[in-house]
């Protein structure tokens, strides 16, 4: 089987990917941004979740269906957004009924706590054993104020909202909570941000890339989750806190320094980046 190099795959997507006047933010940051109304952007994400990549089979369904919404309510968060309504995919084999029905129990549950509307959506079967679902989330943010990757000027400061690494194996991939809490907090201060899920290097990477500025990660200010360690850290992804860039003196831990450039992410102390985080 042939491996997938994500980002030079989406690249190639690109020209057959037509947009309309009622897109304001296309592919390349967490969620589109579509016109809506005076007052509103309409914000728009779609994640997957996939047996054996982001969840393990002996994982109950209520937490797995969680996760899924959640991976979700993490990219609106990162538009300082706030979700409004999704629909659900769910292909299956060789699943019990009991344990789909406690998926769709979590993914539910989940919605129902952050007020988002689960109004509709699809089940299919698969040729083979697994489980492979998608969430499509819309939200809203106020007009013109999303928070896109490509705000991020020289000489600003580069945050993140929490610890990170050792997430699959300490089960945070699973109890995470999106930082929705920080939406107005982030419309106010924030001038460019994503969320950590590939990895915190690949993730400053492409926010990088997309404000065409370098990163220089100083690695010993970087929080670290109970039982994490560098360099692995910095890499290995399903963390899902923020990481934005804004100016000096904010309350969340800093991280390094935006500098002029164009798309380098550089980690004092490491001559050699051997992995920058997960591509699918």
């Amino acid at each position: 089987m042939n491996s997938v190099n994500e980002l030079e795959l989406l690249k190639s997507f690109m020209p057959f990917l037509p947009e309309n006047d009622q897109v304001l933010t296309g592919p390349g940051d967490d969620c589109a941004v579509l016109k809506w109304n005076s007052e509103f952007d309409l914000i728009v994400t779609v994640d997957q979740l996939i047996e054996d990549i982001h969840f393990l089979p002996e994982t109950p369904g209520e937490a797995a269906g969680a996760k899924l919404v959640k991976r979700n309510l993490s990219d609106i968060a990162a538009m300082g957004g706030t979700p409004l309504w999704g629909v659900l995919t769910l292909g299956a084999s060789e699943k019990s009924q009991e344990y789909l029905l406690a998926f769709m129990k979590g993914a539910g549950a989940e919605c129902a706590k952050y007020n988002v509307a689960l109004c509709g959506g699809d089940i299919s079967s698969l040729p083979q054993k697994g489980l492979v679902t998608t969430f499509t989330l819309a939200g809203r943010v106020p007009a013109g104020r999303a928070v896109l990757r490509t705000g991020a000027s020289p000489g600003e400061t580069l945050y993140v909202t929490g610890p990170v690494g050792n997430s699959f194996e300490s089960g945070h991939h699973l109890n995470f909570t999106p930082r929705l809490d920080l939406a107005e907090f982030m419309l106010k201060e924030a001038t460019a941000m994503l969320d950590i899920s590939d990895g915190l290097l690949l993730d400053a990477k492409r926010l990088a890339e997309r404000s065409g500025v370098d990163l220089l990660i100083t690695p010993e200010t970087v929080p670290l989750r109970q039982g994490a360690v560098l360099p692995d850290a910095l890499s290995s992804g399903e963390d899902y806190e923020l990481l934005f860039c804004g100016k000096g003196g904010l309350p969340f831990p800093a991280i390094g320094k935006v500098l002029p450039g164009t798309g380098k992410v550089t980690v004092a102390g490491f001559e050699e980046i051997t992995s920058y985080g997960y591509e699918h």
